[in-house]
């Protein structure tokens, strides 16, 4: 395991993604991962800095923290990185007017923005929103722009409910830049200026700072490019047979992510303050029949 040990040498931070990793969203607010909470306040008791870093766009960050509490999850709004607020702040800054293709969750997240007149539009994971209708009248919208501006909260292609896997915002976003010849800009993970903004709240260097998500693309390939290091968590929308590797790109230095194995396998980790216990989800790649 010594080539573990290296990559966490120096780790000041970890950055963790919520959706896939804390929980799996869905009905009734969906459910905790199994052993997330324990591992989250293991994290807590260290000596690292933690921040919570996610693309959740269908609650307000709020809600979501409020969620997150009930379930047991030591956690505070004020740690929270998410991208409505940031989308605000960006709309705030550049005069922006949107039209907003957003779920009804996030709607108050948007209560102080002008969306009179509309000069773009903004997308996030809209759900059962995302109708023809729907659609086509943020296309429209962008079409009769001379310069059309189309702002997407992140831009994955699925994530995990506890019903099963679901189209993320990003399926959406792709037709409208393709229908529309143009490309969003993306607030949210993989963006690189949204990691930055994360890692200046939590006061640590891309160097010093470790991302684990469930995303191989916007968590792990996201982090990489920015300088982390990275880990992929074989919870939420994980997949094996190298299905979710597809895009990964090696990071700046040529380090590859470092897979999490399931609860159930036993790698003999390092001793350092976020080692997962017994119970907890985020584990070092070890010897699980499955892993590829």
């Amino acid at each position: 395991m010594a080539a573990w040990s290296e990559r966490l040498a120096g780790v000041r931070g970890v950055l963790l993604d919520i959706s896939g990793v804390l929980h799996d969203s869905g009905e009734g607010g969906g459910v905790p991962i199994p052993g997330s909470v324990e591992a989250l306040a293991r994290l807590k008791r260290s000596q690292l800095k933690v921040r919570f870093c996610t693309n959740e766009s269908q609650k307000s960050r709020g809600d979501l923290v409020g969620l997150l509490r009930h379930m047991g999850f030591d956690i505070s709004e004020g740690e929270v990185t998410a991208p409505a607020p940031a989308t605000c702040l960006i709309l705030k800054e550049r005069g922006l007017r949107p039209h907003l293709l957003i779920h009804d969750g996030i709607r108050s997240e948007f209560a102080q923005i002008d969306t009179s007149n509309p000069n773009c539009v903004v997308i996030a994971d809209a759900g059962e929103s995302f109708s023809y209708q729907n659609m086509n009248k943020a296309f429209q919208v962008l079409m009769e722009l001379d310069n059309p501006v189309l702002i997407s909260l992140g831009k994955g292609r699925y994530y995990k409910e506890t019903s099963g896997l679901m189209l993320d915002v990003g399926a959406y976003t792709k037709a409208l830049e393709y229908a529309c010849g143009i490309k969003a800009e993306v607030v949210g993970k993989p963006a690189p200026g949204y990691f930055q903004s994360a890692l200046q709240e939590m006061g640590v260097e891309s160097h010093e700072a470790i991302m684990i998500g469930d995303d191989i693309v916007g968590d792990v390939g996201g982090a990489q490019r920015c300088g982390m290091r990275a880990l992929q968590v074989r919870t939420g929308k994980f997949r094996c047979r190298g299905r979710d590797r597809l895009g990964t790109e090696p990071g700046a230095e040529g380090a590859h992510p470092t897979p999490v194995c399931s609860p159930t396998s036993q790698p003999n980790g390092p001793d350092l303050p976020w080692t997962p216990s017994p119970a907890s989800p985020w584990r070092p790649h070890g010897s699980c029949g499955d892993c590829i």
